[in-house]
């Protein structure tokens, strides 16, 4: 499940994590499956890009649920709750290049592709993501 965001973490490193999501305004929210399982997880946080404040937002759905389109339906919903903030304009999403099924998400919530970039990896390195961008102001 982590094979697209650096692979797998430490137990301190996952302690550490679940620390910083826990809060209540942590904007970061679990996704439950039909069946009341937990499946995932979906959440946005702030970020400076070319010198600019945007969102960024991000999903990850544990292997046994993929491919029931809860992370889209999770992410669709979040937008709603990001667009709501009405802090920024717009929030990106930067799945690696070869994540066709984050890929797909975007390209279905009508995110617009912008290109390709290099972003640092979670544990240092380069990892070629896409840059996909979302208008929150359309549709206001």
């Amino acid at each position: 499940m982590t094979k697209h965001v650096g692979g797998p973490e430490t137990p301190e490193q996952l302690a550490d994590r679940q620390a910083r999501y826990e809060p209540v305004d942590s904007r970061q929210y679990r996704i439950v499956a039909e069946t009341g399982e937990d499946a995932g997880w979906v959440g946005y946080w702030e970020r400076t890009w070319h010198d600019q404040q945007i969102w960024e937002i991000g999903w990850a759905v544990i292997p046994a649920f993929q491919g029931r389109g809860l992370a889209s339906s999770a992410t669709g919903l979040l937008i709603e709750l990001v667009r709501a903030e009405r802090l920024h304009r717009f929030v990106h999403a930067y799945p690696k290049v070869e994540n066709a099924p984050s890929n797909g998400i975007c390209r279905k919530l009508g995110f617009t592709l912008l290109g390709e970039v290099d972003l640092e990896g979670r544990w240092g390195g380069l990892a070629r993501c896409n840059d996909w961008r979302l208008d929150l102001s359309e549709g206001d």
